[in-house]
């Protein structure tokens, strides 16, 4: 196996999932066998992306220096999110009026999902807005921010954290060699998990065939082309140009993700790739301080591939409704989305959520959302792409914009 590169390796487990799940469809022993497997591997990612990113952020801006550096770092970057992500929902919004993917569909040949779970989820987060995403940034208690997986807590704390060590000079130079060796076991800790991603691939794979079956994504299949193709779309041409106009060339920068891209899109979880972006944008030349602020951040609020899934996810249960949204209404839409899917990235389930807490907004009826969610995992693997592509650009991107670093070179050196 050591002869097969890793991306290959888990293509093999990809496969090799599809085939054991599709084989033994409806058996609950599957689930029983694989899941264990499959929800160990998502723990032990988890278990060390806390870790990096506080001994990352911390060194990274210790050695970035003053607040106004780092206000201007987060300024660009909150602006960059925020325009990527608005072109992501209007491209959502045109594939959907384009193809009409729910026009036509009989609901009656439709399996529906309990999403109770994803309903008790949006409850809890429906007084959710810009102003509660603010408030919650600043952590009560740090040590309770990192056990729930806080990340925009965890951020800024880190940031606080690292402006008092470079503030302080000599004396805080022990600190940061401690968080030094951190950030470095914890990439060899990751290197290590690494090995073990196509056994995770396979029985994550396994349990949601077996469970829900291929023969599922039929009576669904124009949404699921449709997602897709625009998902595609949107990387190729809105990245792409972006990437282009930053100098930078799309193709180079996915194939030097092929390994984390493959992982992420078999898992549906962006968190299974976060060590390995922030290593590899820093192989390309970006500084530690714009690796470790911006892809993390960008979690939270540069979602590219969740925000236009959101925006055709909901057209398509109007169209299978047969109600007509006005302009008036796709606009109020964007603008809800743009809100609403900011800050609860941490969230299970974030694109459902979101989608329950907004559908109301424009009139939509949330119990749409239970023809789909039996579909959603292979929608969520294809949305999980795009966001790892859109995350490492923006690293690229803002230290382009920063002029530090050459990551042009560096790329066109990773890529050959």
């Amino acid at each position: 196996m050591k002869r097969i590169g890793l991306a290959w390796q888990i293509f093999i487990g990809l496969v090799l999932g599809i085939a054991v799940g599709g084989i033994f469809y409806g058996n609950p022993h599957v689930t029983d066998y694989l899941k264990p497997v499959g929800d160990i591997f998502i723990h032990l990612i988890k278990m060390i992306v806390i870790p990096i990113v506080i001994s990352s952020l911390i060194v990274g801006v210790a050695g970035a220096g003053d607040m106004k550096s780092l206000g201007r770092l987060g300024g660009k970057t909150l602006l960059y999110f925020e325009v990527i992500t608005t072109i992501a929902i209007i491209v959502g919004l045109l594939a959907a009026n384009l193809f009409h993917p729910g026009t036509g569909v009989d609901r009656s040949h439709l399996a529906k999902t309990d999403i109770n779970s994803y309903v008790s989820t949006a409850k809890t987060t429906e007084t959710h807005s810009m102003a509660d995403t603010l408030v919650n940034i600043v952590p009560t208690n740090i040590i309770q921010s990192i056990a729930n997986g806080d990340m925009l807590a965890v951020i800024f704390f880190s940031v606080m954290f690292g402006l008092g060590i470079a503030a302080i000079g000599e004396k805080g130079k022990p600190v940061i060699q401690f968080f030094k060796g951190t950030a470095e076991a914890m990439f060899y800790v990751t290197n290590l998990i690494m090995k073990t991603a196509p056994i995770g691939v396979f029985a994550l794979i396994g349990v949601t065939v077996s469970t829900f079956g291929l023969s599922s994504l039929i009576p669904l299949g124009k949404l699921v082309i449709v997602v897709y193709g625009a998902m595609i779309f949107f990387i190729l041409a809105v990245l792409g140009l972006v990437a282009k106009i930053a100098g930078f060339n799309i193709f180079k920068l996915i194939k030097y993700l092929k390994d984390e891209l493959l992982l992420g899109y078999s898992t549906a979880s962006s968190e299974t790739v976060l060590p390995r972006i922030m290593e590899k944008m820093e192989r390309l030349g970006c500084p530690k301080a714009i690796t470790s602020f911006v892809i993390p951040t960008g979690y939270s609020f540069n979602l590219d591939g969740s925000t236009l899934y959101q925006a055709i996810a909901a057209l398509f249960i109007a169209q299978m409704y047969g109600i007509h949204l006005s302009i008036g209404h796709q606009i109020t839409l964007v603008l809800v989305l743009m809100l609403t899917s900011k800050g609860i990235a941490g969230v299970p389930g974030v694109s459902f959520v979101v989608l329950l807490a907004t559908l109301g907004s424009v009139g939509l009826p949330v119990e749409g959302l239970a023809f789909i969610a039996g579909i959603d995992r292979i929608l969520d693997m294809a949305r999980t792409a795009v966001n790892i592509v859109g995350n490492s650009l923006a690293a690229l991107v803002i230290t382009k914009w920063e002029n530090k670093g050459k990551p042009t070179t560096e790329l066109e050196e990773q890529s050959a």
